[in-house]
């Protein structure tokens, strides 16, 4: 169960759908609400987990697949969300990947604290986020000519 502390309001992003195991067509008893965090939101959660629960290879591949995510809700969830790793480590996987909604994303609006957090022992810091990830996350510096 993760926590319902994360965000300023425990309901953004949870949506409430109607579980049928047998399809639309099956007959079944029970009409289960099944409670699921949305992409956006469940993202959000997965990150707050790391590195005790969650590995960065693991969201690095979650998070390459999020090319549907909906500029809207992740911004009102940004503003909600009130740990600051999440959110910093949001943008460092969003970056990466470098999906076409992050452009609608207005970093600046969010607040990601201030000064270096370490999510990693002996990692490397990435200087425009201010985080010490694992190397292979950190921002590699390009030469002039491009190599």
């Amino acid at each position: 169960m993760r926590s319902r502390r994360l965000f300023a309001d425990p309901a953004l992003g949870v949506d409430a759908v109607d579980f049928e195991p047998f399809g639309a067509g099956g007959r079944t008893p029970w009409r289960w609400p099944l409670t699921a965090s949305s992409p956006e939101r469940a993202i959000l959660e997965a990150l707050d987990e790391l590195p005790g629960r969650e590995s960065f290879h693991t969201l690095d591949m979650l998070f390459e697949g999020l090319d549907g995510l909906r500029p809207g809700r992740v911004s009102e969830l940004l503003d909600q969300c009130r740990s600051v790793k999440a959110k910093r480590l949001f943008f460092l996987f969003a970056e990466r990947h470098d999906h076409a909604w992050l452009k609608h994303v207005d970093r600046d609006a969010v607040d990601l604290g201030s000064g270096p957090r370490a999510i990693v022992e002996g990692g490397k810091l990435h200087s425009g986020l201010q985080l010490v990830v694992p190397a292979e996350y950190a921002v590699r510096e390009t030469a002039a000519d491009g190599a």
